[in-house]
């Protein structure tokens, strides 16, 4: 239920990401408001919020969803009256931005969920969350191995948790969530979100009414659409599925974490959103990728390790790793726009992985994804 629920309400600037059903939970266990005075406030039957509460007890069973209510709860009873006013509850119970750099917004959220539901919705993707630390991780099995392709701060975590766009089914010291099904509804709404945003809603209109549709040939119209990527296997992860003659693999499982470092770092700098027409003089140093908005250090520090990245890898090697690893473009795509003959852009890309490897080996630690 949204704000809209409540009469002559409005919702907080930055607080509309709290799922309401959540506000009624708390107004009620820690603001010891009724159900009944719950019900006349939100207009609707009392037995529809004796409902809600119940269910985010049972949802209490989960570590993300447990610690986001007890985040939230002692919020909730230190403003005045927040036992009997459930707008001033909602529009008053976080820290605004000013009071905190790490204030979690609707913007960051949707922004950071687009990033980690994405990887989540890739075969065998979890994500993992212990009890001592305040990140969270995406880890993938593969047939190449185990890889971590995405990292996210836990305030977020849980509030996807809050929202059910994840939940455990094996809690744990180390608990791994999934996706669920109103996690991928979320996501399809946020990746169209995201196309209205960069293309304009008539551009948008049209994409998604010919979404079947081969995309246009050309980088120039291609960059001024927003691929539908991150649901189902990379290019990458198809590839490291071959086996060269004498049964060993393609790609070895060290060179796809590369890539995969490579992907992540991309999606963390924003830079889905920067036209593939700008990448050859972005690449040469002409120009640079368009600021972050709101900046954030983490998502500068993912775009200066992508740069450093591709600019050490050089010509060729660099255009068939962003399209690969960053673009999840095919091979066939990239042989064909890049002018290479047949079968010829497995080898290059091999090569390219594999100076990428060198490249993070010579970085250490600094080449984490922590951001």
């Amino acid at each position: 239920m949204s704000m809209a629920g409540v009469p002559g309400s409005t919702p907080g600037k930055d607080l509309s990401w709290v799922p309401m059903a959540a506000i009624t939970y708390l107004a009620h266990t820690e603001g010891g408001t009724s159900i009944r005075a719950l019900a006349r406030k939100l207009g609707c039957h009392a037995s529809t919020v004796s409902r809600q509460v119940r269910a985010f007890e049972a949802l209490r069973d989960d570590h993300l969803v447990d610690e986001a209510l007890r985040r939230l709860g002692p919020q909730v009873m230190s403003q005045p009256g927040a036992g009997s006013c459930l707008k001033e509850t909602r529009m008053t119970m976080l820290p605004t931005p000013a009071e905190t750099a790490t204030t979690l917004t609707e913007s960051r959220l949707n922004r950071e969920a687009l990033r980690v539901l994405r990887r989540l919705c890739e075969k065998g993707a979890v994500l993992a969350v212990a009890s001592e630390m305040d990140k969270a991780v995406v880890v993938r099995e593969t047939e190449a191995g185990q890889n971590r392709t995405a990292v996210v701060d836990r305030d977020v975590a849980e509030a996807m948790a809050l929202k059910c766009w994840i939940s455990c089914d094996t809690p744990g010291r180390v608990s791994r969530y999934a996706i669920t099904s109103a996690g991928r509804s979320a996501l399809g709404q946020l990746m169209a979100r995201a196309e209205n945003s960069a293309q304009g809603f008539a551009e948008s209109q049209a994409a998604f009414l010919g979404q079947d549709a081969p995309l246009p040939e050309d980088d120039a119209a291609e960059g001024r659409r927003r691929l539908r990527h991150g649901i189902g296997e990379s290019p990458l992860i198809l590839l490291a599925r071959r086996r060269d003659r004498d049964g060993s693999r393609f790609l070895a499982p060290d060179l796809v974490r590369a890539g995969e470092r490579l992907r992540e770092d991309f999606e963390m700098g924003h830079l889905g959103d920067t036209p593939r027409t700008d990448w050859t003089d972005i690449l040469t140093g002409k120009t640079q990728p368009a600021p972050v908005a709101p900046p954030a250090a983490s998502a500068q520090a993912a775009q200066a390790r992508v740069l450093g990245a591709l600019r050490d890898l050089g010509p060729g090697l660099a255009d068939v790793a962003l399209r690969c690893c960053c673009f999840l473009e095919g091979l066939e795509t990239t042989e064909k726009k890049l002018g290479w003959s047949a079968r010829s852009g497995k080898i290059v890309l091999r090569i390219a992985l594999q100076r990428l490897k060198r490249h993070y080996a010579e970085l250490g630690d600094s080449a984490g994804l922590m951001g």
